[in-house]
């Protein structure tokens, strides 16, 4: 150790990345922390649970999921990375708050790249290196040589997230305390699912998950990663990494994990009710109280898709049940500046004529006509709603995701009285899900199209299920590194 006090910095350069979004992220979609606003997310170091170790913040910088991130952008992140390690070199860990699936322009395995930077600037071999990440993160055999203590969030949708920061944290103080060094047994998966086939409130993920609570002695953490299935890279799949002292329990355990997943491959299935999007609107007419939510699943902007697919527009617009049904519908969210200008200019009342979508080259755009509802203006951007008849279609400057209530208050919108919500997400977040009456997956098209077969990859491992069949023979080649003491 470089003192009496072992010493730790908290770095990353975080956001997940479809290959198939022509949304490219820039450095103005990054958000940078540095100080104790890097500090508020991990809960029990500002409380000084692990008072042994002193955690030092450095620059973190995140990204809503979106398009690949250009080569220069993350050039510059790196550097004032790497500027804030070397200043206080050589540390004895290393904490990364990353998500794990970030695509950068003419780069592969981003995270490994970045690992290996950092590992290098902070003190080389004897440095520990300590991962908190998303369980839709890739951990490549590259990464996993990389970083001694790898963990990621348990639950799908994300309750988890600070109890896994400070998870890790924990992990990176016992190894910088205790004299011990683990090892680490990593697998590849051969799966490849998208998020809403891996939910943790349903089974097959939810026993998975459950069973990494109560690793077996010697094992200090054992974490799985479902992956990202929208990675048109050799990484993208499933993978396990299990830390620990005991060899034998780590690369078991390692093992286990992933020969019950490849087992339960084809028991992974939709979170909830799932179909087109005319099924869906068919089950929102048949609904007669409350909300009813629609998930337009294609161009989720929080699991990269880009915001701009405006095809699920053009079913909304030709549905009389929508435009003129007996109550109020609202579609979330497309981002258009154009449109939005257009609106300003008319103003609220005015008449809106435009030709809306594909801002940033989604190969759709959709005829627009109706009456500029509303008009909002704030940090988050500037939206306009249009409203055709029933229907409000919502408009932004901004890719803006509407996860809460108070998302929808912000524009005007109260959810609990809204007959219709048709919303670009995924499962439901938490808080939509509690003022739920029904809801339904719509399986639309988009850079992050549930049905990934849908999709043209061209440089993925194989065998990967489901695109190829997996022998049920199949068992877990597990790869050690690292040595415990």
């Amino acid at each position: 150790m470089s003192g009496s006090r072992p010493r730790a910095i908290i770095v990353g350069i975080g956001t997940e990345c479809s290959s198939f979004a022509p949304h490219r992220t820039a450095m103005a979609d990054f958000g940078v922390r540095v100080g104790d606003r890097v500090l508020d997310r991990f809960p029990a170091v500002q409380a000084g649970r692990f008072g042994e170790v002193d955690f030092v913040p450095g620059p973190v910088s995140r990204a809503l999921p979106g398009g690949p991130v250009l080569r220069a952008v993350y050039d510059a992140l790196l550097h004032d990375v790497l500027a804030a390690v070397r200043h206080g070199a050589p540390w004895d860990g290393v904490l990364l708050d990353i998500h794990g699936a970030m695509l950068v322009d003419g780069l592969d395995d981003a995270e490994a790249d970045l690992a290996e930077q950092v590992r290098d600037a902070a003190g080389g071999a004897d440095v520990v290196l300590a991962a908190a990440m998303d369980l839709h993160g890739q951990v490549s055999r590259d990464f996993a040589q990389l970083v001694d203590l790898p963990t990621c969030y348990r639950t799908a949708p994300h309750v988890d997230e600070s109890d896994t920061r400070d998870r890790a944290a924990g992990l990176l103080a016992r190894a910088l305390t205790s004299g011990v060094s683990p090892a680490r047994a990593w697998c590849r998966i051969p799966v490849a699912l998208p998020g809403e086939k891996t939910s943790t409130r349903v089974e097959p993920a939810a026993s998975l998950y459950r069973s990494l609570a109560n690793p077996p002695d010697g094992v200090w953490e054992a974490a799985l990663w479902v992956g990202y299935a929208w990675a048109d890279e050799p990484r993208t799949s499933a993978a396990v990494v299990v830390v620990g002292e005991d060899l034998g329990a780590i690369q078991r355990e390692c093992a286990r994990l992933a020969e019950e997943f490849v087992a339960a491959r084809d028991a992974f299935t939709f979170c909830g009710p799932t179909g087109s999007l005319s099924w869906a609107l068919d089950e929102a007419a048949a609904a007669t109280d409350g909300t009813f939510f629609v998930s337009d699943t294609g161009d989720n902007p929080t699991a990269g898709g880009s915001g701009d697919v405006a095809t699920t527009l053009d079913t909304l617009l030709a549905d009389r049940r929508v435009t003129d049904g007996a109550g109020d519908a609202i579609w979330t969210a497309l981002v258009d500046p154009d449109g939005v200008r257009a609106a300003q200019r008319v103003g609220v009342g005015g008449d809106f004529d435009e030709r809306v979508g594909g801002c940033f080259g989604w190969p759709a755009r959709v005829g627009l006509r109706g009456v500029v509802r509303r008009l909002v203006s704030d940090g988050s951007g500037d939206v306009a709603l249009i409203a055709v008849g029933r229907l409000q279609v919502l408009l932004t400057t901004r890719r803006t995701p509407f996860h809460t209530v108070a998302d929808y208050a912000r524009i005007g919108v109260d959810v609990t009285r809204t007959k219709l919500v048709i919303n670009k997400i995924g499962y439901l977040e938490p808080e939509l899900d509690a003022v739920s009456s029904g809801w339904a997956m719509a399986l639309t098209e988009g850079p992050v199209d549930q049905r990934i077969d849908h999709l043209h990859f061209e440089r993925l491992q194989h065998p990967l299920h489901p695109f190829d069949a997996i022998d049920d023979s199949w068992r877990a080649e597990v790869e050690v590194f690292g040595f415990a003491q």
